[in-house]
């Protein structure tokens, strides 16, 4: 009893903390608050919450499918940050955002922040259009990527939404500077992914936002 009580101190704690490290962000706002589901909508028997963080998979069991778990708002232009880590043979997860579901099926549509690998190849901070064109579009050299991600351990993602140019950063090191050539959504849902296949973890947390407007 006294172990869980200290737990659930523990958790209040960094949630509290984090809240006040956000707010010192000027403009960003939590998405996630690190202890309920409050503001996003999935498979709930995939993705669960552990130590202030949204962990989808499982390490022990083959993933049955691609997953995701949504905001309930949308968003379009934003500067999005937060930290991701994936563990396991899957080794294949990512961030929507500008996404849509499809209706009465697991799948979203939008684009995809890579995580994990991909093609024979280490695919951390690019850019995927997911069951859309369903291809790379754009990446850093992967070599100059293994330089900067951190193996099973916690990664700090920018991803930034201005109109038709979107950019991402991994630990600090630009990953992608892209500009949209096609009529697409410039606005959606953002959301958290782990890849079906292989067993695999992919968790989330410190996810805070900041709309931008002209």
């Amino acid at each position: 009893m006294k172990q869980n009580c200290i737990a659930s101190v523990c958790v209040i704690w960094m949630a509290l903390y984090a809240s006040t490290a956000i707010a010192a962000e000027e403009g960003f706002v939590s998405l996630f608050d690190g202890q309920t589901f409050a503001g996003w909508e999935g498979n709930m028997k995939v993705f669960r919450i552990e130590e202030g963080a949204i962990v989808g998979g499982s390490q022990k069991e083959p993933v049955t499918q691609n997953e995701f778990l949504c905001t309930e708002k949308e968003y379009g232009d934003f500067e999005l940050r937060l930290k991701a880590k994936l563990v396991g043979p899957g080794d294949n997860a990512g961030i929507q955002f500008r996404s849509v579901r499809i209706p009465d099926h697991h799948e979203v549509i939008g684009y995809q922040c890579d995580m994990g690998s991909a093609w024979g190849r280490k695919i951390w901070g690019a850019l995927y259009d997911e069951s859309r064109r369903r291809k790379v579009l754009a990446e850093d050299a992967a070599d100059e990527v293994q330089k900067v991600y951190k193996e099973n351990d916690w990664n700090d993602f920018v991803i930034r939404c201005e109109g038709n140019h979107i950019q991402i950063w991994l630990n600090d090191v630009q990953t992608v500077d892209y500009t949209e050539a096609e009529d697409v959504a410039k606005t959606g849902l953002i959301g958290v992914q782990i890849h079906g296949g292989k067993p695999a973890e992919a968790s989330y947390k410190d996810i805070r936002i900041k709309e931008l407007t002209k």
